[in-house]
C-alpha cells in the first residue's frame, strides 16, 4: 500500500508539472488511451485548470473503437496488432488531429493477467505527438494489473513531459 501511495505522489507531481507547462506555454493536449482506460485523462482533470489546455480524452479500448473513433488504419491492426508501437504512434497522431490539439499522448498494451496477441503481460507502448514529430517508448512492467496500469499512467505522463521539454530545448 505504501508503494501505491508513493506512486500516487509521483503522479501528482508530474501532473502538476504538466499543468504548469501547458498553461504557461499556451499549448493544448489530447489523450488516446487503451490499456490505461482513461486513467491519464482522470489524473489530468483531477486538478483545477485543466480546461485551459486539455482538449479531449478518448478511451478506445476495443479494436472497433480504435477503428470507429480514432480511424486507426486496418493495416496497422492487421500488420502490428493492438499492442504495438505502430498502434501507439497512430493513436497519438489521430487523437491530436481529431481534437485539434498541439500535443497528444497515447497508451496501448497488455496489463495482464494473460498474454494478449502472444504478447506478454506488462508490455505497454506509449507515444507522444505534435505536428511533424511523434515519439514512442516500450515499457516492460512487472506488477499486477492494477500496478501496471498505475505505472503505465505515470510513465506516459513523464514521457509527455520529456517530449514537450525537448521541443523547448530544440527551439532555443
Amino acid at each position: 500500500m505504501l508503494q501505491l501511495y508513493l506512486m500516487n505522489d509521483k503522479v501528482l507531481k508530474i501532473t502538476e508539472k504538466i499543468h504548469s507547462l501547458f498553461r504557461q506555454r499556451g499549448i493544448t493536449l489530447s489523450v488516446a488511451e487503451s490499456c490505461t482506460g482513461g486513467l491519464i485523462s482522470h489524473r489530468i482533470t483531477s486538478l483545477p485548470g485543466a480546461s485551459k489546455f486539455f482538449r479531449a480524452g478518448v478511451t478506445a479500448y476495443s479494436e472497433q473503437a480504435k477503428k470507429d473513433i480514432l480511424n486507426i488504419s486496418p493495416e496497422t491492426i492487421h500488420r502490428h496488432g493492438m499492442v504495438s508501437e505502430s498502434m501507439a504512434r497512430e493513436m497519438a497522431e489521430k487523437v491530436r488531429l481529431l481534437a485539434h490539439a498541439d500535443y497528444s499522448l497515447s497508451t496501448t498494451g497488455n496489463l495482464g493477467p494473460e498474454a494478449l496477441e502472444n504478447k506478454d503481460q506488462g508490455l505497454v507502448y506509449i507515444a507522444a505527438s505534435r505536428e511533424g514529430r511523434t515519439a514512442s517508448r516500450e515499457l516492460r512492467l512487472k506488477g499486477d494489473r492494477t500496478r501496471n496500469k498505475e505505472q503505465a499512467c505515470l510513465s506516459a505522463l513523464e514521457f509527455l513531459d520529456e517530449f514537450v521539454e525537448s521541443d523547448e530545448k530544440d527551439s532555443r
